[in-house]
C-alpha cells in the first residue's frame, strides 16, 4: 500500500486508472481522472466554507455520486466524515449532528420525503445544488495516516449510538485486504446497494472500489427490479447483498441476462447451506464471500476461496490479517487488533467498557471458534436470557422457528417470568395462517424446553434498522 491518507489514494486512482469509468449515476459517468479534479474543486468548497483540518461534516443523504465527491472532498479539505443514517428522523439525527459538533450539514432534499433540518447554528447544504463544484482545486497539507479519518455511529439497536473513530490508515489498510478477500479487481463494475453511511457501503464499497479501480454504480434505494435492470444494462460483475437479494437473483435468472455477474459478497448470523450451494451451481458467481465486521473495527474476519459451502452458510471465516479473534468465559466475541477504533468520540467512559486494558475490543456478540479457527456467530451478549439456570440464545430459537413453513421471520427475546426467572417470546412474521398454539406446540417438540417460547406476538413487520437487523429494544 503506497498511500498513508486517503485523500492521497484518491487522487492517485485518478493517475492511476485514468480515463477509465468511475461511477456511473444515472445517465451521469465520471472517469477517475474526473472524479478525482471533481473531488479537488469540492475540497476547495469547503474551505471556502470555512472547513480546516480535523472538522467534522455531516451528510444525511442516499448513495449518489455526489456523496462520492462530498465524502472524498471532504477528507481532502482535511476535514472529517460523519455519515448519517437516511433512515433517521429529525430528532435521532439531530442528535447525531449535535454530539458529533458537526460545522456543515449536507443532504439531498427531498428524498423520500423527509425533511432534513439541522441543529440551530449548523448551515445546510443540498448535495444537487452548485456547492460542490464552487470551489478552487484544493488540497489540504499535513494530513497524516494516524488523523481521524471519520466517526460513524453506530445503529443504535441496544442503545444510543455513539461514534467511533477511525484513521485514515485503519481503513486503507483493512479494505486493500479486503478486496483481495473479496475478489474485487480492476475494471470490476460494483453495484453498491449498501447505503454509504454505513461502514460496508462506505469502506468496504467506495474506499475499495478507488483501490483497486473498480467503477461504481450507487443504488439510492434497493428496489429488485431495478437491481435487476442496472446489472443487465451496465453488465454488472460485482454484487453485494443480503441472502434475500440472492434469492431474487434465482427466481429471476430466466428471465434476466445475469452472466456478466462474478462475486458475490454476503452475510447473516445463519445462511441455509443450499442458498450458498445454489448462488455457486445456479448464478454466474465465481467467488461467494461472508464475513464479520463491526462498526468499531471493519471487517474482522472473512471466509476464504476454499472454504466450503457450509464453512461460508455457517460461519463468518477466519480472521483478517493483523486482527485477532478470542472468546471470551462468557462466550463473548473479543477482537484485538491494527482495526480496532481509536475511541467513541467524546465518551471515554464507553470507550473504556468497550476496549479493555489489554487492547481486546468487547463486541457484545457471543459465538465459538472450531479447531479449524471459524468463527461462528450464536446471538448478541445482551440478547441472552436465562430460563431457569440455561443459557438461551434467540438467534438459536429464531433459526428453530425459520424452520416453521408458516413463518417469514422470527425475533426472540428474554421476558420476566415468576418461576424461571425469564422465558421466551417470540415476534412472528406469518407467511401464512398459524395459531399462537399451533407454533408454541410445534417449537416444544422440536427444541429443548427452556429454549422453547412460551409466547408469541404476530406483526405485520419486524422493527429494522438501516442495515436490516433486528431493534431489540423497540420489541422490549
Amino acid at each position: 500500500m503506497d498511500w498513508e491518507t486517503i485523500p492521497a489514494m484518491v487522487a492517485s486512482a485518478g493517475d492511476r486508472f485514468g480515463s477509465a469509468e468511475a461511477v456511473v449515476d444515472g445517465s451521469l459517468r465520471l472517469s477517475f481522472a474526473e472524479l478525482a479534479e471533481r473531488v479537488r474543486v469540492a475540497a476547495g468548497a469547503y474551505a471556502s466554507a470555512g472547513i480546516r483540518k480535523g472538522d467534522r461534516v455531516a451528510v444525511w443523504a442516499p448513495n449518489s455520486a455526489e456523496w462520492i465527491i462530498a465524502a472524498f472532498g471532504l477528507v481532502t479539505a482535511g476535514g472529517v466524515l460523519v455519515p448519517v443514517n437516511t433512515r433517521f428522523r429529525a430528532g435521532e439525527a439531530g442528535d447525531i449532528i449535535r454530539r458529533s459538533g458537526s460545522k456543515i450539514l449536507l443532504v439531498q432534499k427531498g428524498f423520500l420525503g423527509q425533511d432534513y433540518l439541522a441543529p440551530p447554528g449548523v448551515p445546510v447544504i443540498d448535495l444537487k445544488s452548485d456547492f460542490l463544484a464552487g470551489g478552487s482545486p484544493y488540497v489540504c497539507g499535513g494530513i497524516r495516516g494516524e488523523d481521524i479519518a471519520d466517526v460513524v455511529f453506530t445503529s443504535g439497536t441496544t442503545g444510543r449510538p455513539k461514534g467511533a473513530m477511525m484513521n485514515h490508515r485503519q481503513s486503507l489498510r483493512l479494505y486493500a485486504e479486503w478486496c483481495d478477500l473479496a475478489d474485487l479487481r480492476e475494471g470490476d463494475r460494483y453495484l453498491l446497494v449498501n447505503p454509504f453511511f454505513h461502514t460496508f457501503g462506505y469502506k468496504a464499497g467506495l474506499i475499495a472500489s478507488m483501490i483497486r479501480g473498480a467503477t461504481m454504480l450507487p443504488v439510492p434505494v434497493f428496489d429488485v427490479p431495478h437491481v435487476l435492470d442496472v446489472i443487465e444494462r451496465e453488465r454488472v460483475t460485482m454484487l453485494p447483498g443480503p441472502p434475500t437479494l440472492y434469492h431474487s437473483l434465482l427466481q429471476a435468472r430466466h428471465d434476466r441476462d445475469l452472466s456478466s455477474l462474478r462475486a458475490a459478497v454476503t452475510g447473516a448470523a445463519d445462511i441455509p447451506v443450499e442458498l450458498i450451494r445454489r448462488i455457486r451451481n445456479e448464478l454466474p458467481f465465481q467467488s461467494i464471500m461472508t464475513g464479520y465486521g463491526l462498526t468499531e473495527c471493519g471487517t474482522a474476519t472473512a471466509s476464504r476461496r476454499w472454504d466450503s459451502f457450509e464453512d461460508i452458510a455457517t460461519t463468518v471465516g477466519t480472521p483478517c490479517e493483523g486482527v485477532e479473534i478470542r472468546i471470551a468465559g462468557d462466550g463473548e466475541v473479543l477482537v484485538r487488533g491494527y482495526s480496532v477504533m481509536q475511541g467513541y468520540l467524546d465518551d471515554p467512559e464507553a470507550t473504556r467498557a468497550a476496549i479493555d486494558t489489554d487492547g481486546w475490543l468487547h463486541t457484545g456478540d457471543l459465538g465459538s471458534v472450531d479447531e479449524r479457527g471459524h468463527l461462528r456467530i450464536i446471538g448478541r451478549k445482551k440478547d441472552m436470557f436465562i430460563v431457569g439456570g440455561f443459557n438461551a440464545y434467540p438467534a438459536e430459537i429464531e433459526g428453530f422457528l425459520l424452520e416453521h413453513p408458516a413463518v417469514a421471520q422470527a425475533a426472540v427475546i428474554g421476558v420476566p417470568d415468576d418461576r424461571l426467572g425469564q422465558v421466551g417470546k417470540a415476534f412472528v412474521v406469518a407467511r401464512a395462517p398459524v395459531s399462537e398454539r399451533e407454533l408454541l406446540d410445534w417449537a416444544k417438540k422440536r427444541m429443548a424446553g427452556f429454549k422453547a417460547p412460551r409466547y408469541v406476538e404476530f406483526l405485520d413487520e419486524l422493527p429494522l434498522n438501516s442495515t436490516g437487523k433486528v431493534m431489540k429494544d423497540r420489541l422490549r
